[in-house]
């Protein structure tokens, strides 16, 4: 059985894995890229070494852990006002409400509170769970498809402040929309009820 520090140890290198892995699945630098394969290198050598394994086969091993590919799951807040929703517009130029997949171990109100404060500068609260949506495998989204937990939010403080994922920010009705991303017209219209 490891000890207490053994254990404290294990779960730093989880979460150093979680960087490494969501790291290099973003980035788009070549040199945060080596960053973070050097990380995921050093994280599979302190695995080998705290558990006494060589290092490929810690990574077999981390591999075989996750068993087979599922969708992402995330969450979205649909932050209402009178009868509209506030809405991002996307670099491509669509709009969407705020919302993202949920990091390890996070739950999905905490998704949804976390993705609002960062796209959007506001802090909310999650009123109501709306519904749940599926995007099939192999949509443009993602090869393995998503489940977004679709979340009516209650804003409690903050500012409205653009972040870099999007281009603008607006308040809008779900009809006034000119071009919705993915099924976010759905998501915004449910919401509205």
């Amino acid at each position: 059985m490891p000890s207490d520090d053994t254990l404290d140890l294990l779960a730093l290198l989880d979460d150093l894995r979680v960087i490494a892995a969501n790291g290099l699945a973003y980035a788009d630098d070549p040199y945060d890229e080596q960053r973070y394969e050097r990380l995921q290198e050093l994280v599979d050598g302190y695995y080998g070494r705290t558990l006494a394994l060589p290092p490929e086969e810690v990574r077999e091993r981390l591999a075989d852990e996750f068993g087979p590919v599922t969708p992402k799951v995330g969450a979205t807040g649909a932050v209402v006002r009178d009868d509209e929703v506030l809405t991002m517009r996307r670099p491509g130029g669509a709009w969407c409400l705020p919302g993202g997949n949920a990091d390890p171990g996070e739950e999905p109100e905490e998704t949804v509170r976390r993705e609002v404060r960062e796209e959007t500068g506001l802090r909310v609260d999650p009123v109501d769970l709306v519904d749940a949506y599926l995007l099939p495998a192999g949509t443009e989204y993602d090869p393995h498809g998503a489940v977004t937990l679709l979340y009516r939010c209650e804003r409690v403080g903050g500012e409205l402040t653009l972040s870099h994922e999007g281009t603008d920010l607006r308040w809008q009705s779900p009809t006034d929309v000119e071009e919705w991303f993915a099924d976010h017209e759905r998501y915004a219209r449910d919401a509205v009820g």
